[in-house]
């Protein structure tokens, strides 16, 4: 038996920590919220973000992060880009004793442009590195919690702290494959937010199937681009954490930075569409810095341009469309070469 402590307990952190109790893993789940830990306890439900979905009885939760943390041998970390570095740091005398920190989060640190894991280090210094795990892939949380099929997949440079992980989460519907590009994993799963925000706003100005899977292609094309530049393998971007993860937030009904962008194709603006949202986009708040990365290392990245110029600079959701026709035609490129 693992001792599993999820540390934020909204939709995925909820999912993944009763996958891990079906394991027979010794699950606490973190609520930041005191009344959020006894409706789980009580009612074996978090209405707030899986409404109906019954939770395994294995799985306790608390409101004190400590008692979380107590004894856990694996740290999953189900907690918002903005919020990472300050609930880490809540637990950082904990994690000496910690076999695996698994992160969930799938954007960028605004502030710094860093990854989780480097937020992790940076905090950290003394972590290994080879303890550090990034779950990544086409995971809607409300799906996989109503035991439909679905994979993913864990970056980790360590084989056996992969299979560790793998072990905790491997369901006969949840199929969890290891993969050793950690920076890739931890890029696909931020960049492919944005390209789901221009799939919505796509949507809404009702521009077709076929303008949405070069929209996806392209999109890929860029994700790919960028994340090679930055030290992820290109294979990675082919894969659960690239296109499959892409494929699903650009399409699925329940894709919440896809949701944002068939609202900014309203005409909308972000404070308003964010603000009826219980849930955290990680798009919104990744553009900027995935676009200011880009840049630095000549990564030509037009469709995130679009996005950032809406979200950020008030352009309409036709002049964002215009802005990515006009460029002048060229070969066509697979992600690496411009």
């Amino acid at each position: 038996m693992t001792k599993v402590a999820c540390i934020g307990a909204g939709s995925f952190g909820t999912t993944m920590a009763g996958l891990a109790a079906q394991n027979a893993n010794d699950v606490v789940l973190w609520c930041r919220r005191p009344e959020l830990a006894e409706q789980i306890n009580q009612m074996r439900s978090n209405e707030s973000y899986l409404p109906g979905i019954r939770l395994p009885e294995g799985l306790r939760a608390t409101s004190d992060i400590q008692e979380a943390m107590a004894g856990a041998e694996v740290c999953v970390m189900a907690v918002p880009s903005h919020g990472w570095r300050e609930v880490l740091q809540a637990i950082t005398s904990e994690l000496s004793e910690v076999e695996a920190v698994v992160s969930l989060t799938k954007g960028l640190e605004v502030d710094t442009n860093l990854r989780m894991s480097e937020v992790l280090f940076e905090e950290c210094p003394d972590f290994p590195t080879e303890r550090y795990v990034m779950l990544s892939g086409p995971n809607i949380a409300r799906e996989i919690a109503r035991r439909m099929p679905a994979a993913t997949a864990i970056g980790c440079v360590d084989e056996q702290r992969g299979e560790l992980v793998q072990n905790v989460f491997h369901q006969p519907y949840f199929r969890v494959y290891t993969n050793n590009d950690v920076v890739g994993c931890e890029l696909g799963g931020a960049i492919k937010n944005i390209i789901a925000i221009a799939a919505g706003i796509a949507d809404t100005m009702g521009f077709g199937d076929n303008a949405m899977a070069a929209l996806m292609t392209r999109g890929l094309a860029e994700l790919t681009r960028l994340g090679t530049r930055l030290g992820g393998q290109s294979l990675t971007f082919a894969g659960l954490a690239g296109m499959g993860d892409l494929i699903v937030t650009c399409t699925s009904k329940y894709s919440r930075n896809r949701r944002v962008g068939k609202e900014l194709g309203k005409g909308r603006h972000i404070d308003d569409i964010i603000a009826e949202m219980n849930m955290v986009a990680e798009g919104v708040k990744t553009s900027r810095p995935i676009l200011e990365l880009g840049r630095k290392v000549d990564a030509w990245m037009p469709i995130t341009e679009g996005v950032v110029s809406m979200i950020y600079e008030g352009n309409a959701p036709d002049q964002m469309v215009a802005d990515i026709l006009s460029r002048p035609p060229m070969p066509e490129t697979f992600g690496i070469e411009s």
